[in-house]
Protein backbone atom coordinates (compact mmCIF):
# COMPACT_ATOMS: atom_id res chain seq x y z
CA UNK A 1 0.00 0.00 0.00
CA UNK A 2 2.98 2.31 0.73
CA UNK A 3 4.74 1.53 -2.36
CA UNK A 4 1.50 2.45 -4.48
CA UNK A 5 1.04 5.62 -2.72
CA UNK A 6 4.69 6.81 -3.02
CA UNK A 7 4.74 6.30 -6.49
CA UNK A 8 1.03 7.66 -7.14
CA UNK A 9 2.73 10.82 -5.39
CA UNK A 10 5.56 10.75 -7.74
CA UNK A 11 3.53 10.41 -10.89
CA UNK A 12 1.36 13.33 -10.02
CA UNK A 13 4.05 15.69 -8.56
CA UNK A 14 5.93 15.07 -12.33
CA UNK A 15 2.48 16.32 -13.81
CA UNK A 16 2.08 19.15 -11.80
CA UNK A 17 6.11 19.92 -12.14
CA UNK A 18 5.27 19.58 -15.74
CA UNK A 19 2.41 21.91 -16.37
CA UNK A 20 3.43 24.33 -13.70
CA UNK A 21 -0.50 24.50 -12.95
CA UNK A 22 0.95 25.14 -8.94
CA UNK A 23 4.34 26.56 -8.00
CA UNK A 24 6.91 23.69 -7.71
CA UNK A 25 7.49 24.20 -4.05
CA UNK A 26 3.79 24.47 -3.04
CA UNK A 27 3.59 21.03 -4.82
CA UNK A 28 6.97 19.50 -2.48
CA UNK A 29 4.87 20.82 0.60
CA UNK A 30 2.22 19.00 -0.24
CA UNK A 31 3.87 16.08 -0.92
CA UNK A 32 5.45 16.31 2.46
CA UNK A 33 2.34 16.50 4.10
CA UNK A 34 0.74 13.65 2.63
CA UNK A 35 4.07 11.53 3.75
CA UNK A 36 3.42 12.46 7.07
CA UNK A 37 -0.09 12.31 7.29
CA UNK A 38 -0.12 8.75 5.76
CA UNK A 39 3.17 7.97 8.29
CA UNK A 40 5.14 7.05 5.63
CA UNK A 41 7.72 9.19 7.23
CA UNK A 42 8.04 11.20 10.54
CA UNK A 43 8.15 15.19 10.62
CA UNK A 44 11.69 14.87 11.85
CA UNK A 45 12.50 13.10 7.79
CA UNK A 46 10.29 15.05 6.58
CA UNK A 47 12.22 18.72 8.11
CA UNK A 48 15.72 16.56 7.84
CA UNK A 49 16.89 17.95 3.95
CA UNK A 50 15.89 21.65 5.14
CA UNK A 51 18.11 21.65 8.20
CA UNK A 52 21.12 20.17 5.75
CA UNK A 53 24.16 21.66 5.24
CA UNK A 54 23.88 21.66 1.23
CA UNK A 55 21.05 24.06 1.80
CA UNK A 56 23.53 26.31 3.94
CA UNK A 57 26.01 26.39 1.17
CA UNK A 58 23.57 27.02 -1.52
CA UNK A 59 22.42 29.34 0.18
CA UNK A 60 25.72 31.24 0.79
CA UNK A 61 26.55 30.65 -2.76
CA UNK A 62 23.01 32.56 -3.78
CA UNK A 63 24.50 35.58 -1.56
CA UNK A 64 27.83 35.78 -2.76
CA UNK A 65 26.60 35.47 -6.33
CA UNK A 66 24.09 37.93 -5.69
CA UNK A 67 26.90 40.64 -3.93
CA UNK A 68 29.16 40.18 -6.61
CA UNK A 69 26.52 40.85 -9.15
CA UNK A 70 25.70 43.83 -6.78
CA UNK A 71 29.52 45.75 -6.85
CA UNK A 72 29.19 44.97 -10.50
CA UNK A 73 33.02 43.76 -11.51
CA UNK A 74 31.57 40.80 -12.95
CA UNK A 75 29.29 42.88 -15.71
CA UNK A 76 32.78 44.79 -15.78
CA UNK A 77 34.81 41.62 -16.58
CA UNK A 78 31.94 40.93 -19.23
CA UNK A 79 31.77 43.54 -21.41
CA UNK A 80 35.41 43.58 -21.17
CA UNK A 81 35.42 40.35 -22.59
CA UNK A 82 32.89 41.04 -24.94
CA UNK A 83 34.63 44.31 -26.03
CA UNK A 84 38.06 42.43 -26.92
CA UNK A 85 36.89 39.38 -28.39
CA UNK A 86 34.27 41.23 -30.87
CA UNK A 87 36.80 41.74 -33.41
CA UNK A 88 35.69 38.22 -34.77
CA UNK A 89 33.36 35.79 -34.32
CA UNK A 90 35.30 32.73 -33.91
CA UNK A 91 37.14 34.46 -31.07
CA UNK A 92 33.60 35.94 -29.48
CA UNK A 93 32.22 32.46 -29.63
CA UNK A 94 35.54 30.49 -28.16
CA UNK A 95 35.74 32.72 -25.44
CA UNK A 96 32.34 33.86 -24.50
CA UNK A 97 32.12 29.46 -24.17
CA UNK A 98 34.86 29.23 -22.10
CA UNK A 99 34.32 32.03 -19.83
CA UNK A 100 30.99 31.63 -19.28
CA UNK A 101 31.82 27.98 -18.50
CA UNK A 102 34.62 28.85 -16.27
CA UNK A 103 32.47 31.23 -13.69
CA UNK A 104 29.55 28.69 -14.30
CA UNK A 105 31.89 26.14 -12.21
CA UNK A 106 31.61 28.42 -9.23
CA UNK A 107 28.06 30.20 -10.07
CA UNK A 108 24.74 29.39 -10.73
CA UNK A 109 24.41 28.91 -14.26
CA UNK A 110 21.37 30.55 -14.98
CA UNK A 111 22.84 33.93 -13.24
CA UNK A 112 25.80 33.57 -15.46
CA UNK A 113 23.82 33.10 -18.94
CA UNK A 114 21.75 36.64 -17.22
CA UNK A 115 24.96 38.88 -17.07
CA UNK A 116 26.03 37.55 -20.53
CA UNK A 117 23.06 37.72 -22.75
CA UNK A 118 22.45 41.67 -22.56
CA UNK A 119 26.09 42.25 -23.76
CA UNK A 120 25.84 39.56 -26.27
CA UNK A 121 22.42 40.99 -27.70
CA UNK A 122 23.99 44.54 -27.98
CA UNK A 123 27.59 43.26 -29.72
CA UNK A 124 25.49 41.37 -32.45
CA UNK A 125 23.57 44.30 -33.33
CA UNK A 126 27.17 46.07 -33.56
CA UNK A 127 28.74 43.36 -35.29
CA UNK A 128 25.61 42.67 -37.70
CA UNK A 129 25.76 39.12 -36.70
CA UNK A 130 23.13 36.89 -35.76
CA UNK A 131 22.71 37.24 -31.87
CA UNK A 132 21.04 33.28 -32.49
CA UNK A 133 24.71 32.03 -33.36
CA UNK A 134 26.01 33.32 -29.73
CA UNK A 135 23.29 32.53 -27.07
CA UNK A 136 22.37 29.31 -27.42
CA UNK A 137 26.42 28.04 -27.12
CA UNK A 138 26.27 31.04 -24.24
CA UNK A 139 23.68 28.46 -22.64
CA UNK A 140 25.10 25.22 -23.09
CA UNK A 141 28.73 26.30 -22.01
CA UNK A 142 27.41 27.70 -18.79
CA UNK A 143 25.37 24.83 -18.10
CA UNK A 144 28.08 22.13 -18.85
CA UNK A 145 30.57 24.60 -16.69
CA UNK A 146 28.32 23.99 -13.92
CA UNK A 147 29.42 19.88 -14.03
CA UNK A 148 33.12 20.75 -13.07
CA UNK A 149 32.74 21.19 -9.30
CA UNK A 150 30.80 20.41 -6.74
CA UNK A 151 29.15 23.87 -5.96
CA UNK A 152 28.96 24.31 -9.97
CA UNK A 153 25.15 23.78 -9.73
CA UNK A 154 22.43 23.11 -6.88
CA UNK A 155 22.18 19.05 -8.61
CA UNK A 156 25.58 18.69 -7.41
CA UNK A 157 24.95 20.04 -3.77
CA UNK A 158 21.69 18.37 -3.96
CA UNK A 159 23.20 14.67 -4.68
CA UNK A 160 25.84 15.14 -2.86
CA UNK A 161 24.08 15.77 1.05
CA UNK A 162 21.50 13.03 -0.23
CA UNK A 163 24.36 10.32 -0.67
CA UNK A 164 26.08 11.47 2.54
CA UNK A 165 22.68 11.17 4.60
CA UNK A 166 22.92 7.58 3.31
CA UNK A 167 26.35 7.01 4.75
CA UNK A 168 28.35 7.41 2.17
CA UNK A 169 30.79 9.82 1.12
CA UNK A 170 29.81 13.06 -0.05
CA UNK A 171 31.45 14.36 -3.35
CA UNK A 172 34.47 16.95 -2.59
CA UNK A 173 34.77 20.03 -4.50
CA UNK A 174 37.06 19.24 -7.20
CA UNK A 175 36.54 15.60 -7.14
CA UNK A 176 34.35 15.85 -10.71
CA UNK A 177 36.83 18.38 -12.00
CA UNK A 178 38.44 15.62 -14.43
CA UNK A 179 35.57 14.68 -16.34
CA UNK A 180 33.86 17.55 -16.26
CA UNK A 181 36.23 19.15 -17.90
CA UNK A 182 36.20 16.18 -20.53
CA UNK A 183 32.53 17.15 -20.63
CA UNK A 184 33.03 20.84 -21.15
CA UNK A 185 35.75 21.22 -23.80
CA UNK A 186 33.67 18.07 -25.81
CA UNK A 187 30.83 20.45 -25.47
CA UNK A 188 33.13 23.48 -26.88
CA UNK A 189 34.11 21.48 -29.50
CA UNK A 190 30.84 20.47 -30.46
CA UNK A 191 29.40 23.78 -30.46
CA UNK A 192 32.30 25.57 -32.38
CA UNK A 193 32.10 22.70 -35.58
CA UNK A 194 29.39 21.01 -35.53
CA UNK A 195 26.82 22.70 -33.34
CA UNK A 196 27.45 26.23 -35.05
CA UNK A 197 26.46 24.56 -38.35
CA UNK A 198 23.10 23.89 -36.63
CA UNK A 199 22.68 26.74 -35.97
CA UNK A 200 19.55 29.01 -37.31
CA UNK A 201 21.17 32.42 -38.40
CA UNK A 202 17.97 34.64 -37.74
CA UNK A 203 17.98 37.94 -39.08
CA UNK A 204 17.44 40.99 -37.00
CA UNK A 205 13.83 42.49 -37.72
CA UNK A 206 12.56 45.87 -36.55
CA UNK A 207 10.27 45.54 -33.11
CA UNK A 208 7.24 46.55 -34.61
CA UNK A 209 7.59 43.96 -37.78
CA UNK A 210 8.75 40.95 -34.73
CA UNK A 211 5.90 41.70 -32.80
CA UNK A 212 3.51 41.79 -35.22
CA UNK A 213 1.88 44.96 -34.15
CA UNK A 214 1.58 47.41 -37.16
CA UNK A 215 -2.00 46.42 -38.81
CA UNK A 216 -3.13 47.23 -35.09
CA UNK A 217 -2.36 50.47 -34.96
CA UNK A 218 -3.86 53.76 -35.76
CA UNK A 219 -3.76 57.54 -34.82
CA UNK A 220 -7.43 59.29 -33.52
CA UNK A 221 -7.62 62.98 -33.18
CA UNK A 222 -9.65 63.68 -30.77
CA UNK A 223 -12.18 66.57 -31.41
CA UNK A 224 -13.38 69.23 -29.17
CA UNK A 225 -17.04 68.29 -28.84
CA UNK A 226 -15.61 64.19 -28.49
CA UNK A 227 -17.58 62.85 -24.86
CA UNK A 228 -13.70 61.48 -24.29
CA UNK A 229 -12.33 64.74 -23.35
CA UNK A 230 -11.36 65.07 -19.51
CA UNK A 231 -11.73 61.68 -19.22
CA UNK A 232 -8.50 60.03 -17.73
CA UNK A 233 -6.69 57.90 -20.29
CA UNK A 234 -6.66 54.46 -18.81
CA UNK A 235 -10.03 54.76 -17.35
CA UNK A 236 -11.48 56.13 -20.98
CA UNK A 237 -14.14 54.75 -23.30
CA UNK A 238 -11.62 54.02 -25.61
CA UNK A 239 -9.99 52.20 -22.99
CA UNK A 240 -13.17 50.13 -21.80
CA UNK A 241 -13.34 49.11 -25.39
CA UNK A 242 -10.10 47.33 -25.24
CA UNK A 243 -7.98 49.71 -26.56
CA UNK A 244 -4.43 50.84 -25.58
CA UNK A 245 -3.45 54.30 -25.79
CA UNK A 246 0.23 54.19 -26.63
CA UNK A 247 1.01 57.88 -26.63
CA UNK A 248 -0.33 61.31 -27.00
CA UNK A 249 0.85 64.21 -29.57
CA UNK A 250 -0.20 67.81 -27.96
CA UNK A 251 0.46 71.04 -29.02
CA UNK A 252 3.23 68.78 -31.52
CA UNK A 253 4.69 67.00 -28.89
CA UNK A 254 4.62 63.51 -28.34
CA UNK A 255 4.59 61.98 -24.29
CA UNK A 256 3.28 59.11 -22.69
CA UNK A 257 0.09 59.12 -20.73
CA UNK A 258 -0.24 58.20 -17.00
CA UNK A 259 -2.61 57.08 -14.71
CA UNK A 260 -3.09 61.00 -14.36
CA UNK A 261 -3.26 61.92 -17.92
CA UNK A 262 -6.72 63.65 -19.22
CA UNK A 263 -7.64 63.95 -22.63
CA UNK A 264 -8.00 67.45 -23.89
CA UNK A 265 -9.76 68.12 -27.59
CA UNK A 266 -7.10 68.54 -30.32
CA UNK A 267 -4.98 65.31 -28.72
CA UNK A 268 -3.87 62.86 -31.20
CA UNK A 269 -3.86 59.42 -29.60
CA UNK A 270 -1.96 56.56 -31.20
CA UNK A 271 -4.14 53.61 -29.80
CA UNK A 272 -3.66 49.51 -30.35
CA UNK A 273 -6.79 47.89 -31.18
CA UNK A 274 -8.02 44.45 -32.42
CA UNK A 275 -8.67 44.99 -36.29
CA UNK A 276 -12.44 44.63 -36.42
CA UNK A 277 -12.63 47.53 -33.18
CA UNK A 278 -10.80 49.63 -35.40
CA UNK A 279 -12.74 49.86 -37.69
CA UNK A 280 -16.23 50.09 -35.18
CA UNK A 281 -14.79 52.78 -33.81
CA UNK A 282 -14.90 54.25 -37.27
CA UNK A 283 -18.20 55.42 -36.72
CA UNK A 284 -17.58 56.95 -32.77
CA UNK A 285 -18.23 60.86 -33.04
CA UNK A 286 -16.33 63.31 -31.86
CA UNK A 287 -12.96 61.60 -33.44
CA UNK A 288 -11.44 61.12 -36.53
CA UNK A 289 -9.66 57.75 -38.17
CA UNK A 290 -6.47 58.73 -39.76
CA UNK A 291 -3.86 56.26 -40.51
CA UNK A 292 -4.39 52.23 -40.00
CA UNK A 293 -1.21 51.31 -40.11
CA UNK A 294 1.57 53.12 -38.50
CA UNK A 295 5.38 52.37 -38.69
CA UNK A 296 7.82 51.88 -36.19
CA UNK A 297 8.78 55.76 -35.92
CA UNK A 298 4.92 56.55 -35.05
CA UNK A 299 5.79 54.59 -31.82
CA UNK A 300 9.35 56.81 -31.41
CA UNK A 301 11.01 60.06 -31.07
CA UNK A 302 14.18 61.78 -29.71
CA UNK A 303 12.94 61.01 -26.48
CA UNK A 304 10.61 58.28 -26.27
CA UNK A 305 12.24 54.59 -27.48
CA UNK A 306 10.84 51.45 -27.81
CA UNK A 307 12.86 48.63 -26.63
CA UNK A 308 12.86 44.98 -25.15
CA UNK A 309 13.27 43.45 -21.56
CA UNK A 310 14.36 40.43 -20.17
CA UNK A 311 12.99 38.74 -17.70
CA UNK A 312 15.88 37.59 -15.52
CA UNK A 313 15.93 34.85 -12.86
CA UNK A 314 16.01 37.15 -9.89
CA UNK A 315 13.62 39.39 -10.85
CA UNK A 316 10.35 39.16 -8.50
CA UNK A 317 8.17 39.90 -11.15
CA UNK A 318 7.71 36.16 -11.99
CA UNK A 319 4.61 34.60 -11.07
CA UNK A 320 2.82 37.54 -11.14
CA UNK A 321 1.13 39.61 -13.68
CA UNK A 322 2.08 43.00 -15.47
CA UNK A 323 -1.11 44.51 -13.85
CA UNK A 324 -0.56 43.32 -10.51
CA UNK A 325 3.04 44.87 -10.47
CA UNK A 326 1.74 48.15 -11.31
CA UNK A 327 4.22 47.70 -14.27
CA UNK A 328 3.92 51.27 -15.77
CA UNK A 329 3.84 53.35 -12.57
CA UNK A 330 6.85 51.21 -11.00
CA UNK A 331 9.25 51.66 -13.96
CA UNK A 332 7.58 54.62 -16.14
CA UNK A 333 7.54 52.48 -19.20
CA UNK A 334 4.25 50.94 -21.07
CA UNK A 335 4.03 47.37 -21.67
CA UNK A 336 3.16 46.91 -25.64
CA UNK A 337 3.54 43.12 -26.00
CA UNK A 338 5.18 39.92 -24.79
CA UNK A 339 7.20 37.35 -26.42
CA UNK A 340 7.27 33.77 -24.59
CA UNK A 341 9.23 30.93 -26.73
CA UNK A 342 8.55 32.22 -30.11
CA UNK A 343 4.74 32.98 -28.96
CA UNK A 344 3.68 37.33 -29.36
CA UNK A 345 1.13 38.15 -26.16
CA UNK A 346 -0.58 41.01 -27.57
CA UNK A 347 -3.89 40.97 -25.82
CA UNK A 348 -5.10 41.54 -22.23
CA UNK A 349 -1.66 42.00 -21.39
CA UNK A 350 -1.97 43.44 -18.07
CA UNK A 351 -3.34 39.91 -17.51
CA UNK A 352 -0.04 38.15 -18.26
CA UNK A 353 1.13 35.85 -15.58
CA UNK A 354 5.17 36.63 -15.99
CA UNK A 355 7.92 33.90 -16.22
CA UNK A 356 11.82 33.42 -16.46
CA UNK A 357 12.46 34.15 -20.03
CA UNK A 358 9.74 36.60 -20.96
CA UNK A 359 10.49 39.61 -23.57
CA UNK A 360 8.58 42.48 -22.92
CA UNK A 361 8.87 45.02 -25.90
CA UNK A 362 7.68 48.47 -23.88
CA UNK A 363 7.93 51.86 -25.19
CA UNK A 364 9.26 55.03 -22.77
CA UNK A 365 11.69 57.70 -22.56
CA UNK A 366 15.41 57.59 -22.80
CA UNK A 367 16.11 57.67 -19.04
CA UNK A 368 13.58 55.66 -17.70
CA UNK A 369 15.24 52.51 -20.25
CA UNK A 370 18.63 53.48 -18.87
CA UNK A 371 17.90 52.88 -15.44
CA UNK A 372 17.35 49.24 -16.31
CA UNK A 373 20.88 48.78 -16.90
CA UNK A 374 21.20 48.24 -12.79
CA UNK A 375 18.07 46.97 -12.68
CA UNK A 376 18.38 43.34 -11.34
CA UNK A 377 14.78 42.26 -12.03
CA UNK A 378 14.77 43.13 -16.07
CA UNK A 379 17.77 42.71 -18.58
CA UNK A 380 17.88 45.92 -21.33
CA UNK A 381 18.44 44.52 -24.68
CA UNK A 382 20.19 46.59 -26.70
CA UNK A 383 24.04 48.03 -27.51
CA UNK A 384 25.57 47.32 -23.80
CA UNK A 385 27.33 50.25 -21.93
CA UNK A 386 29.20 49.32 -19.58
CA UNK A 387 29.25 50.26 -15.77
CA UNK A 388 31.10 51.17 -12.92
CA UNK A 389 31.95 48.60 -10.44
CA UNK A 390 32.68 49.22 -6.69
CA UNK A 391 36.28 48.02 -6.78
CA UNK A 392 37.08 47.20 -3.27
CA UNK A 393 33.60 45.43 -2.21
CA UNK A 394 34.10 43.54 -5.66
CA UNK A 395 37.83 42.25 -4.38
CA UNK A 396 36.28 41.50 -0.97
CA UNK A 397 33.45 39.35 -2.31
CA UNK A 398 35.78 37.41 -4.90
CA UNK A 399 38.68 36.91 -1.92
CA UNK A 400 36.17 35.86 0.23
CA UNK A 401 34.50 33.50 -2.61
CA UNK A 402 38.14 32.14 -3.41
CA UNK A 403 39.13 31.73 0.50
CA UNK A 404 36.05 29.88 0.84
CA UNK A 405 36.33 27.56 -1.61
CA UNK A 406 40.26 26.79 -0.28
CA UNK A 407 39.00 26.45 3.15
CA UNK A 408 36.38 23.97 2.51
CA UNK A 409 38.46 22.06 0.04
CA UNK A 410 41.53 21.36 2.37
CA UNK A 411 38.85 20.20 5.17
CA UNK A 412 40.32 22.93 7.01
CA UNK A 413 36.87 24.65 7.41
CA UNK A 414 33.68 22.57 6.65
CA UNK A 415 32.81 24.06 3.27
CA UNK A 416 29.08 24.69 4.44
CA UNK A 417 30.45 26.97 7.44
CA UNK A 418 33.41 28.23 5.33
CA UNK A 419 30.72 29.55 2.81
CA UNK A 420 28.11 30.67 5.18
CA UNK A 421 31.12 33.46 6.95
CA UNK A 422 31.86 34.40 3.51
CA UNK A 423 28.09 35.01 2.97
CA UNK A 424 28.23 36.62 6.24
CA UNK A 425 31.25 38.85 5.79
CA UNK A 426 29.88 40.35 1.85
CA UNK A 427 27.40 41.58 4.17
CA UNK A 428 29.10 42.99 7.29
CA UNK A 429 31.37 44.81 4.71
CA UNK A 430 28.50 46.46 2.84
CA UNK A 431 29.20 44.86 -0.58
CA UNK A 432 25.45 43.42 -0.43
CA UNK A 433 22.51 44.80 1.84
CA UNK A 434 20.79 42.33 4.20
CA UNK A 435 17.21 42.72 2.17
CA UNK A 436 18.71 42.41 -1.14
CA UNK A 437 21.01 39.28 0.63
CA UNK A 438 17.45 37.65 1.45
CA UNK A 439 16.24 38.83 -1.68
CA UNK A 440 19.32 36.68 -3.43
CA UNK A 441 18.12 33.07 -1.97
CA UNK A 442 16.00 30.92 -4.42
CA UNK A 443 13.96 29.83 -1.68
CA UNK A 444 11.88 27.92 -3.92
CA UNK A 445 14.55 26.11 -5.08
CA UNK A 446 15.77 25.26 -1.44
CA UNK A 447 12.21 23.98 -0.83
CA UNK A 448 12.27 21.92 -3.67
CA UNK A 449 15.58 20.43 -3.06
CA UNK A 450 14.58 19.93 0.88
CA UNK A 451 11.54 18.24 -0.03
CA UNK A 452 12.59 16.24 -2.80
CA UNK A 453 15.33 14.83 -0.09
CA UNK A 454 12.51 13.89 2.25
CA UNK A 455 10.75 11.96 -0.54
CA UNK A 456 13.83 10.08 -1.28
CA UNK A 457 13.42 8.98 2.51
CA UNK A 458 9.63 7.88 1.83
CA UNK A 459 11.36 5.87 -1.53
CA UNK A 460 13.43 4.09 1.38
CA UNK A 461 10.71 3.74 4.11
CA UNK A 462 8.03 2.72 1.98
CA UNK A 463 10.18 -0.21 -0.16
CA UNK A 464 9.15 1.86 -3.28
CA UNK A 465 13.18 2.30 -3.93
CA UNK A 466 13.64 -1.36 -3.42
CA UNK A 467 10.51 -2.02 -5.45
CA UNK A 468 11.47 -0.43 -8.76
CA UNK A 469 15.78 -1.57 -8.37
CA UNK A 470 14.21 -5.23 -8.23
CA UNK A 471 12.51 -4.48 -11.31
CA UNK A 472 15.16 -2.58 -13.23
CA UNK A 473 17.60 -5.40 -12.24
CA UNK A 474 15.03 -8.02 -13.73
CA UNK A 475 15.02 -6.24 -17.13
CA UNK A 476 18.17 -4.53 -17.56
CA UNK A 477 20.55 -7.73 -16.10
CA UNK A 478 21.24 -9.25 -19.41
CA UNK A 479 23.57 -5.60 -20.02
CA UNK A 480 25.56 -6.16 -17.23
CA UNK A 481 26.37 -3.46 -14.20
CA UNK A 482 27.45 -0.64 -17.56
CA UNK A 483 24.06 -1.53 -18.95
CA UNK A 484 21.85 -0.76 -15.59
CA UNK A 485 24.39 2.04 -15.31
CA UNK A 486 23.26 3.22 -18.75
CA UNK A 487 19.40 2.71 -18.37
CA UNK A 488 19.68 5.12 -15.09
CA UNK A 489 21.26 7.81 -16.90
CA UNK A 490 18.82 7.44 -19.41
CA UNK A 491 16.06 7.70 -17.45
CA UNK A 492 17.32 10.89 -15.54
CA UNK A 493 17.66 12.66 -18.86
CA UNK A 494 14.04 11.60 -19.70
CA UNK A 495 12.95 13.01 -16.62
CA UNK A 496 14.66 16.01 -16.39
CA UNK A 497 12.54 17.38 -18.98
CA UNK A 498 9.29 17.77 -17.06
CA UNK A 499 10.87 18.34 -13.73
CA UNK A 500 14.05 20.25 -12.85
CA UNK A 501 17.10 18.65 -12.94
CA UNK A 502 17.80 18.63 -8.92
CA UNK A 503 14.50 16.78 -7.90
CA UNK A 504 14.71 14.68 -11.07
CA UNK A 505 18.14 13.66 -9.52
CA UNK A 506 16.44 13.31 -6.36
CA UNK A 507 13.84 10.92 -7.33
CA UNK A 508 16.64 8.75 -9.05
CA UNK A 509 18.84 8.49 -6.39
CA UNK A 510 17.64 6.17 -4.17
CA UNK A 511 16.54 3.70 -6.62
CA UNK A 512 20.19 4.00 -8.15
CA UNK A 513 21.87 3.20 -4.81
CA UNK A 514 19.29 0.46 -4.08
CA UNK A 515 20.22 -0.90 -7.15
CA UNK A 516 23.73 -0.57 -7.09
CA UNK A 517 23.68 -2.94 -3.22
CA UNK A 518 21.59 -5.24 -4.97
CA UNK A 519 24.30 -5.51 -8.17
CA UNK A 520 26.94 -5.71 -4.97
CA UNK A 521 28.08 -2.74 -7.01
CA UNK A 522 29.90 0.79 -6.00
CA UNK A 523 26.78 2.90 -5.22
CA UNK A 524 28.27 6.52 -5.42
CA UNK A 525 29.75 5.66 -8.65
CA UNK A 526 25.46 5.42 -9.69
CA UNK A 527 24.59 8.96 -8.06
CA UNK A 528 27.71 10.18 -9.59
CA UNK A 529 26.46 8.80 -12.96
CA UNK A 530 23.14 10.36 -12.15
CA UNK A 531 24.27 14.06 -11.09
CA UNK A 532 26.13 14.60 -14.24
CA UNK A 533 23.14 12.95 -16.49
CA UNK A 534 21.28 15.54 -15.06
CA UNK A 535 23.27 18.28 -16.67
CA UNK A 536 23.69 17.59 -20.15
CA UNK A 537 20.04 17.54 -20.56
CA UNK A 538 20.09 20.01 -23.69
CA UNK A 539 17.64 18.16 -26.43
CA UNK A 540 14.49 20.86 -25.48
CA UNK A 541 14.70 24.00 -23.57
CA UNK A 542 13.15 23.89 -20.72
CA UNK A 543 16.54 24.64 -18.66
CA UNK A 544 16.17 27.85 -17.19
CA UNK A 545 19.42 28.83 -18.86
CA UNK A 546 17.74 27.89 -22.34
CA UNK A 547 14.57 29.67 -21.54
CA UNK A 548 16.73 32.96 -20.88
CA UNK A 549 18.43 32.89 -24.48
CA UNK A 550 14.87 31.39 -25.90
CA UNK A 551 13.65 34.58 -27.07
CA UNK A 552 16.81 37.12 -27.52
CA UNK A 553 17.80 34.73 -30.14
CA UNK A 554 14.19 34.30 -31.76
CA UNK A 555 14.91 30.23 -31.35
CA UNK A 556 12.35 27.54 -32.01
CA UNK A 557 11.82 24.57 -30.05
CA UNK A 558 12.96 22.90 -32.96
CA UNK A 559 16.11 24.25 -32.83
CA UNK A 560 17.37 23.16 -29.90
CA UNK A 561 15.87 19.71 -30.51
CA UNK A 562 18.45 20.12 -33.66
CA UNK A 563 21.09 21.11 -32.02
CA UNK A 564 21.21 19.89 -28.51
CA UNK A 565 20.29 15.96 -29.23
CA UNK A 566 23.55 15.33 -31.14
CA UNK A 567 25.40 16.85 -28.16
CA UNK A 568 23.18 15.20 -24.74
CA UNK A 569 24.16 11.71 -26.73
CA UNK A 570 27.63 12.25 -27.39
CA UNK A 571 27.75 13.30 -23.24
CA UNK A 572 25.78 10.64 -22.19
CA UNK A 573 28.40 8.15 -24.01
CA UNK A 574 30.90 10.00 -22.43
CA UNK A 575 29.57 9.61 -18.86
CA UNK A 576 28.52 6.13 -19.68
CA UNK A 577 32.14 4.83 -20.77
CA UNK A 578 34.60 6.93 -18.96
CA UNK A 579 32.46 7.22 -15.21
CA UNK A 580 34.32 3.73 -14.01
CA UNK A 581 37.96 4.96 -15.27
CA UNK A 582 36.96 7.34 -12.16
CA UNK A 583 34.88 5.72 -9.99
CA UNK A 584 34.79 1.95 -10.43
CA UNK A 585 32.06 -0.09 -10.43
Amino acid sequence: MEVTIVLSLLGIAIILFATEKISVDIVTLIMLIVLCTTRIITPEEAYAGFSSDFIVILASVFVLTAALEETGILEFMIVRLVQVASKGTNILLFLVMLISGGISAFMNNTTVTAMFVSPLVGVSRKLKISSSKLLMPLAYASILGGTCTLIGTSTNVAVSGYISKAGFEPVTMFELTPIGLVIFAVGMLYMMTIGRKLLPNNQDTTLTEEYRMQKYITEVIVLDESPLVGQIVYASDLSRMRFKILNIIRNKEKFLPDYRTRIKGGDVLLVEGQLDDLIKIRETKGIEIMADVILEDALQSPDIRLAEVLITAQSNMIGHTIRGVDFQRRYGLVVLAVSRQGETIRTKIGEVRLKLGDLLLVQGDRERLASLRVNQHLALLEEFAPILFAKRKGFITISCFVLAIILGSFNILPLSISFLAAAVISIITGCITTEKAYQAIDWRLLILIGGMTAFGSAMENSGAAKFLATNIVEWLEPFGKLGILAGFVLLTVFLTQPMSNAAAALVIVPVALQTALTLNSEPRTFAIAIMLAASVSLVTPFEPSCILVYGPGKYKFSDFLKVGSGLTLLLLVIIIFMLPMFWPL
